[in-house]
């Protein structure tokens, strides 16, 4: 799959040539991150960090906490990765420092080693120096260490001439079941679907900022159709994981939806279909993944309106359920409930709803029997979804937020236990 990649100097995303010329200043990175994060994890890397010339650390903690990233540059110790961590970094890239002693200290499956090789060989300090070292023999004494590997090949970094993709395949076999992302003269496509094929995922850069290579084609590149018209199955998801529907796609309609970053898929009867230009219906896309087979795509997407079916139901499998139905009730009770609705209370009197919520958890903290605890979170429940639906705070914040808490690797002590641990 596609790795889209952010490089930061002076607060502004670049694309180098061979690590040295500056060749595009994009500019600010937070549109770009929106728009790269359809594609799922971002690979961000401080350059500046890296070249001992400050840092873009403040930047760099923001993307964080809004997109799905890891963090490399500038990584030198352990202290560095697992601040980086605990920020929220899906996982740190380490360079130089990537050695058994330090990195038997962090969490193998959240850290990558970057080898970074001219020819096979190994160099460093800017990919000036070489070392005499055989990137697959420094995988293979590192693969026990680390989830990961970022291998780029210098040579072509920048260049979008191509991919070795017999070398990458000896990279993947020397991996033994970490990792590969390849990084470095991709330029096409097809480059990401051969490195698919063969086990690896690709960090992408200077084609994707020249417009080289389009975002969309990167996405669905590994995609396969076995239909004759070569559509591709694509099931709608809710920002929660609900089923909304399915659907059919092209490149086309993939192409669209990246673009305006809509709902859009291909209708059999109509063509392009762009979800809610009629209805008023639209849908935010969130996300694209692929399936494990490559042959059956998901959109991650922000419903608007009634809902995604024609019926004027939520989904084509009815209405929505659980907390996230509660919640939509609740919000519209607080903002056009009678006075005499109960939620509508709560949001009008402040202090009669936090003596409910201070209530609600006392009870559930004392519950015992399984019935009784069910009883009191339902409860208190209710009462954390009314105070939400009052702020104007969604569900989909708040998983983030637990989602954020659970990659910390620093333990909290229990002075600061009065949040919930949620780490994995």
């Amino acid at each position: 799959m596609i790795i889209p990649s952010i490089d930061m100097m002076n607060g502004q995303a670049v694309q180098l040539i061979g690590g040295e010329k500056l060749e595009i200043e994009a500019g600010d990175p937070f549109p770009i991150a929106q728009t790269f994060s359809l594609a799922g994890e971002i690979a961000v890397i401080d350059l500046d960090a890296a070249m001992g010339k400050g840092d873009n650390r403040d930047i760099i903690r923001q993307l964080i906490k809004d997109f799905p990233c890891r963090v490399g540059g500038g990584i030198r110790d352990v202290e560095t990765a697992i601040e980086w961590l605990d920020a929220g970094a899906t996982q740190v890239i380490l360079g130089t420092a990537a050695e058994p002693e330090l990195l038997s200290q962090l969490p193998k499956e959240r850290v990558i080693a970057a080898l970074d090789a001219r020819h096979g060989e190994v160099v460093i300090h800017g990919w000036q120096t070489k070392t005499g070292a055989n990137v697959l023999d420094r995988i293979k004494e590192l693969r026990e260490y680390v989830g990961g590997f970022l291998v780029t090949m210098v040579e072509r970094e920048g260049s979008m001439q191509g991919i070795d993709l017999d070398w990458a395949t000896q990279v993947v076999a020397a991996a033994k079941g970490a990792k590969v992302t390849m990084a470095g003269g991709v330029a096409r496509a097809e480059d990401i679907a051969a490195l698919d094929r063969v086990g690896a995922d690709v960090q992408v850069g200077m084609a994707l900022y020249s417009g080289v290579m389009h975002l969309a084609d990167g996405i669905i590149a590994p995609m396969k159709s076995d239909r004759p018209d070569n559509l591709l199955a694509t099931v709608i998801a809710d920002e929660r994981g609900h089923t909304l529907g399915l659907a059919w796609s092209d490149v086309e309609s993939v192409r669209t939806a990246v673009r305006m970053r809509r709902g859009v898929y291909h209708s059999r009867s109509r063509g392009l279909w762009i979800k809610g230009d009629t209805s008023g219906d639209v849908q935010e896309l969130l996300r694209i993944d692929l399936d494990c087979d490559r042959d059956a795509m998901r959109f991650i997407v922000r419903q608007r309106g009634q809902g995604f079916c024609h019926l004027g139901t939520y989904s084509c499998f009815g209405e929505d359920f659980g907390l996230s139905e509660l919640y939509k009730r609740l919000c519209d009770r607080a903002q056009n409930g009678p006075a005499e609705s109960y939620t509508k209370q709560l949001v009008d009197d402040p202090n009669r709803l936090k003596a409910k919520l201070i209530e609600e958890a006392t009870e559930l903290s004392e519950a015992t029997a399984p019935a009784e605890v069910v009883h009191e979170a339902a409860d208190l429940f209710y009462f954390a979804l009314t105070a939400m639906a009052r702020a104007g705070v969604s569900l989909e914040a708040v998983e983030q937020e637990l989602e954020q808490r659970s990659r910390r690797v620093t333990r909290r002590s229990e002075c600061q236990s009065t949040k919930a641990e949620t780490g994995k």
